[in-house]
């Protein structure tokens, strides 16, 4: 017997035991991430299941054990087991019956390699028997995996014709698992077809991106995006440079990472392209928001910490802060004041109700968020020196 799958704590789980013993001896295998992140020491977050059988056993074996289902992809060949201790999910044996580029059209199979030769990545074409522990690997993925080389199974240029979007995750898992030099196949496959990506959804292509600005260091592998062309034909707007900077920023300075940051540090200091770039990828309205913020700091903070805080929210600030290199430490941790001056007190003063209070109101703020929020005492000190000079 070759290699062994470690008996790490979610092998252990008792509802995972009673779910394979559903689908009967050997009829389940680990597959994927399970196995490459268990192998590499890396804490498992999904579990999914390989098996010769059609959805429709599945779903019948498992409902006899008591086991509630939900059909996630069923017409790829998809079954979600709701478990006790985290759903898993169950897949049946596939091989391509035709691609393009975007989507497959898939048959069910019988043969564990046919599975396993429609996978992306060696590393990602692990499988594992959940009662002896042995690893079956059918295209060099252990020693990929000990090399930490990412690379496509078979033919890369095959790979990435049967799904464009192969390109972006393979530098997302070359940015997590890989190490330099990179599989030089792997990488001009990328080169050649990075036009390929044009015919994706723009929305598929920014969740994509922002994966892989989630990971610790996506600096060097954004570089080598750029170096090979394919930055240009996903974000023409990017410099990968600035990345670089900010990344060291955040680890100078113990932030945690955070994508929608880094990806302002990829575009110009410009409120109006990043606007497009955020309708383009569909980002959210608060991810909207952010990045605007962030495109005004190319004059560096105009306010110190504290105030850009109040005004901007923490979260908006530190990302001010960092990519213009300011220290972040008075607003970690911070909790913003709230304005005092109610409006009320400023009619009780004998000033009419309508703009001119809010209008108070407002220079009175202006002031006190000015001289770094001082206490009740010296608002009311300022609202009297503004109500003079009102009169």
């Amino acid at each position: 017997m070759g290699s062994l799958l470690p008996p790490v704590p979610w092998t252990q789980r008792e509802d995972l035991a009673g779910l394979i013993a559903a689908l009967g001896a050997g009829n389940a295998r680990y597959v994927g991430g399970a196995v490459r992140d268990t192998l590499l020491g890396i804490d498992v977050k999904d579990i999914d299941l390989a098996t010769p059988l059609l959805p429709d056993e599945v779903i019948a074996r498992l409902g006899k054990a008591g086991i509630r289902t939900v059909p996630t992809g069923i017409a790829h060949g998809t079954v979600t087991a709701l478990l006790k201790e985290g759903p898993v999910e169950i897949t049946t044996l596939r091989r391509d019956v035709s691609t393009d580029g975007r989507r497959a059209t898939v048959a069910f199979a019988q043969d564990w390699q046919d599975d396993a030769a429609r996978r992306d990545f060696t590393i990602n074409a692990l499988y594992a028997d959940p009662a002896s522990g042995e690893i079956f690997d059918y295209f060099g993925g252990l020693d990929d995996l000990a090399a930490r080389c990412v690379r496509f199974i078979g033919d890369a240029r095959e790979r990435i014709r049967e799904d464009h979007l192969r390109i972006l995750r393979y530098f997302r898992f070359q940015a997590r698992f890989g190490s330099q030099p990179a599989d030089p196949e792997s990488e001009n496959a990328c080169a050649e077809l990075a036009a390929t990506l044009k015919g994706l959804s723009r929305e598929r292509i920014g969740m994509e991106v922002l994966n892989l600005l989630a990971l610790p260091d996506p600096a060097p592998t954004v570089a080598r995006m750029a170096a090979l062309g394919v930055l240009a034909v996903i974000l023409p707007e990017a410099a990968a440079a600035p990345l670089a900077a900010l990344v060291a920023e955040e680890q100078r300075q113990s932030i945690a990472a955070d994508p929608i940051r880094r990806l302002a540090a990829l575009l110009p200091a410009d409120v109006d392209l990043t606007g497009k770039v955020a309708a383009r990828f569909r980002l959210s309205r608060a991810q909207r928001e952010r990045l605007a913020s962030a495109a005004k700091r190319d004059t560096g903070p105009s306010a110190p910490p504290h105030a850009l805080a109040y005004r901007l929210g923490t979260e908006q600030a530190l990302d001010r802060l960092l990519l213009t290199g300011a220290d972040v430490t008075p607003v970690v941790g911070w909790d913003i004041p709230v304005f005092p001056l109610k409006g009320g007190e400023i009619v009780a003063r004998g000033v009419t109700v309508g703009p001119e209070v809010a209008r108070i109101l407002k220079t009175v703020e202006d002031y006190w968020v000015e001289e770094a929020f001082p206490d009740k005492t010296r608002i009311d000190e300022l609202l009297d020196e503004e109500l003079r000079r009102s009169a």
